[in-house]
Parts: structure tokens; sequence; C-alpha cells
């Protein structure tokens, strides 16, 4: 559609998760109970990785980013649902919404850095375990935590830009629960088709090309791991590994279903089930396969939980 002229009002409607399905309230309370756990899950990882001196290494110090990089997605997001759920209102103001699509896409786009990253310290790690405090070294460390920051930023300017000043034809009602560019894109009277490529290219850098490069790191470090004489050692560079491929899957799997697939084969439904996963589940799912299949962190917080108990034995 390229005609008609474009409403007054600046404000979008959010119709909200899944408007025409049956018991939503139930739906919406689960959200708001593993949007609680997510934060409470990366809350509790950054403070172990904070306060154990084990955890201060290059490889927790990406994993407190990605924990940061959680938190932010997941409160981007679930908060003004909730808001706009309780109060029954579903506007948004075109400010706030730029603002989420901002966020949204810098921090999915630090996300895909920061496994991509994430993935070469493992195989420093593993493959040149003599020299990974040297090659692994702090500032090295700050400058990948800039590097993936920055990245997202620069990305997230580019698409908010656009998707902000698409021209919106009658209706301004937004089939999602949060303001995502796919579904602002349906609503415009522009044709987007131009862009929707501009979206592919940008995928395969951001999506393909990091999944490439994670892939050729783990094919490096099995064949490593292959010849360990260590059953102990391989077990925990295998663990380890599997951790941050378990993680990357969570992640980059709903990604290429979005942004590098037709917007025209997407179903509203589809959308934002893809976007549940990717914003509420991957949160709280990321720290609960790292902390849970990680002695470590679970050393961490048993030590933690110790001297809790003989403080309150000694008051």
């Amino acid at each position: 559609m390229k005609g008609g002229n474009e409403t007054g009002t600046s404000d979008f409607l959010l119709l909200g998760l899944f408007p025409n399905m049956k018991h939503t309230s139930v739906l919406t309370y689960t959200i708001l109970l593993l949007y609680l756990l997510a934060v409470m899950a990366n809350s509790l990882l950054l403070l172990l990785i904070w306060m154990d001196v084990r955890l201060h290494t290059p490889m927790y110090f990406l994993l407190s980013q990605l924990s940061l990089v959680d938190l932010a997605l997941i409160s981007s997001t679930v908060p003004k649902m909730m808001t706009n759920f309780f109060s029954g209102k579903k506007n948004i103001t075109r400010l706030a919404c730029g603002t989420q699509i901002f966020f949204f896409f810098t921090l999915g786009g630090a996300e895909c850095i920061l496994l991509t990253l994430m993935a070469y310290d493992r195989y420093v790690a593993i493959c040149n375990p003599l020299r990974y405090a040297v090659i692994m070294n702090h500032a090295v460390c700050l400058q990948m935590a800039a590097v993936s920051w920055v990245g997202g930023i620069l990305v997230s300017i580019a698409h908010t830009f656009y998707t902000m000043n698409l021209p919106i034809c009658g209706s301004r009602e937004i089939h999602h629960f949060f303001c995502e560019m796919p579904a602002i894109m349906k609503i415009s009277c522009k044709d987007t088709s131009t862009y929707e490529l501009v979206v592919f290219g940008l995928g395969i850098v951001f999506i393909f090309i990091p999944f490439g490069l994670i892939i050729a790191s783990y094919t490096v470090i099995l064949l490593a791991v292959l010849r360990m004489k260590s059953p102990q050692s391989r077990n925990k560079a295998l663990a380890t590994c599997s951790s941050h491929l378990t993680v990357v899957s969570f992640y980059l799997g709903p990604c290429v279903y979005m942004y590098m697939t037709p917007g025209s084969s997407h179903s509203p439904e589809q959308e934002q089930a893809v976007s549940v996963f990717c914003t509420v589940l991957t949160p709280l799912l990321n720290p609960l396969t790292y902390s849970l299949r990680n002695k470590d962190v679970l050393g961490a917080l048993q030590k933690v939980l110790g001297k809790q108990s003989v403080t309150k034995q000694d008051t």
C-alpha cells in the first residue's frame, strides 16, 4: 500500500499478547512470574560473579555482560506490557515506542556479538591455554564489552530511525505486546520491500557471520578436546562449551526466523510467540543454563549460602 493519508495522532495502540486468545490473564500472570524469575536469576548470577574471586575471569566477565543484556532486554518490554494490562490501557507514545525499538536492537546486537566473543574466549582457553592470561587480559575484556555495546547501538540507530519515520495510514494498532519493527512495518502505508532486503543483509552480518564464527571456533575446540588425555579436563571443556552452544541456539534460532525470512510469511501470533521466547524465556534460560551446569557457579552459590547460615547461627 502506497496511498492514504497519515493519521494525525502520534500514539500507537498495543493490542497486547494474543488479544484473541481466551484466558489471556493466565498467560499474562505466567509471563509476570517468568519476568520476576529472570530478574532474580540474572541478578543472582551477577552478584555471585562480583562476590567470588574465583569467578573473576574473562569467561565470567563476558557472562556478566550477557546477564546485563538479558536484564535490560526483558525489562524493556515486559513492564510496559504489564502496565497496559493492569491499567486497561493500550496506548504507547511515539517516543516510548521508539525507545523500545532502540533498546531491543541495541541489546539484540550486543548479545550476538557477545556470544561470538564468548566462543573466541573458549577457543583461546582450550586451544591455547598457556597464553590465555596474556591474550584475554583485562584490557581486552573491556574492549570486547565495549565493541558489543557500541556495535549494538550503531545498528539500532539505523533501524530505529527508519522505523519511526515510516508513514502510518489508517489504524495505528500494533498487533504485538511491544513496539517491534516487523509489526510496525505491517501497518505502514509505505512499500518496505527494499528495506526488508536491507534487514536481510544486516541479518547476514549480525546472525549468520557470528554463527559461522561460533561453529568454526567449536569445530577447532572439539578437535582439541578429543586429543585431551585427561577425562576430567575433557568433560569440563565439553560442559562449558555445551552450555554456550545451548544459549547460542536459544538466541540465534528465533532471530533467523524473525529477520531472515519474509515478513509476509509470519502471522502476528507466530511473531508474538517467537518474541516471547526471545525476550522472556531466553533471559531466564541463559543464567539457568550456565549456573545449573557449572560447578564454579554452584560452588560460589553454596559458599554464599554457607556464609549466611553461619551468620544466622552466630546471631
